[in-house]
């Protein structure tokens, strides 16, 4: 990686082909966060860009709002992995790096949003080393809890890459972000003399195209607050009550792939349209209960049989 000011970024035009042109630009945020977003000096948009994929960033929330991603399964390479953070120089005082992740009691992981082994394709080893690596800035990472990240989030993320994506040989787009809530908790350790909200939700969306010559779409949605309190990390703004505990018992059974209107509805984002691949009945608010992680779940590989169904994310 030379000169960070020529990456080239996410290319909403990847999925085209010679019969269609299918043009899936960025998430839109929504009118409220607008001002809220950071603008890039070197291009004067509100874009990040990195190798084969973008970064939107909350000012506010020294966050990102989203990151998106191509992947081209059919040119994807095994590399060997550089663990090793940064900061980016376009991005200033608006990021959070060592200073939140080393923390006391910082008992996260620097959660990738863009994930190392999705941009990890080129038409050399050495392309998909670089962008591997273009990875590793700290606007693409998100505070997440160890047994997310590591286990349940990590399978989704290799089953959408290694199961089909790389397997297969396709070429798809993945868009992913915090859900940033006002009222988010607090990090119970200030950061530099500021309070840190942390994020408990996280989203997905996936757009393919399938052999009608349509793209679909697929969402997810997975939440931390059940592991952040139990360790302490945060500060419980609200007690549960029996009622909050009603559907629970149904958490392990449960999907976390959602209505993408259901992630556009708490984010505040406008996802691009797709066809749905997949409809989900249940109402919001146990969708938002049962996508917690329990603290007691066992942990995933992508070899095992995970605790819930990704549908018709096929072709």
């Amino acid at each position: 990686m030379d000169n960070i000011n020529l990456f080239e970024g996410y290319n909403s035009a990847f999925l085209s082909t010679e019969a269609a042109q299918n043009i899936v630009h960025l998430p839109i945020v929504g009118n409220d966060d607008q001002e809220d977003i950071l603008k890039n000096t070197n291009t004067q948009t509100g874009i990040f860009h990195y190798l084969n994929y973008s970064v939107q960033i909350s000012t506010s929330r020294k966050l990102a709002f989203f990151s998106a991603c191509n992947i081209d399964g059919s040119l994807f390479k095994k590399v060997p992995r550089r663990d090793s953070w940064k900061k980016d120089s376009r991005v200033g005082e608006f990021q959070l790096g060592r200073e939140l992740y080393s923390a006391p009691k910082g008992y996260f992981d620097r959660g990738h949003l863009t994930k190392r082994e999705d941009v990890q394709w080129g038409e050399s080893s050495a392309i998909a080393y670089n962008a591997a690596n273009s990875t590793f800035y700290f606007p693409n990472a998100v505070p997440q809890h160890k047994d997310l990240n590591r286990d349940v989030w990590r399978s989704l993320e290799d089953y959408i890459l290694h199961k089909e994506t790389a397997k297969k040989g396709l070429k798809i787009n993945v868009f992913t972000g915090p859900v940033l809530m006002k009222s988010d908790p607090f990090f119970v350790t200030q950061v530099k003399n500021v309070d840190i909200q942390i994020p408990l939700y996280f989203w997905k969306v996936v757009v393919f195209l399938k052999d009608d010559g349509k793209l679909y779409r697929a969402g997810f949605l997975m939440c931390q607050k059940k592991l952040l309190v139990e360790d302490g990390t945060v500060e419980e703004l609200e007690h549960f009550t029996e009622e909050d505990r009603l559907f629970q018992a149904f958490s392990k059974a449960a999907t976390y792939q959602v209505n993408i209107s259901l992630i556009e509805e708490i984010t505040g984002i406008s996802i691009p349209h797709a066809a749905d691949s997949y409809v989900d009945n249940r109402p919001r608010e146990l969708v938002l209960q049962v996508v917690d992680i329990d603290p007691d779940l066992e942990s995933f590989s992508i070899d095992q049989e995970m605790g819930y169904q990704i549908e018709n994310i096929v072709l």
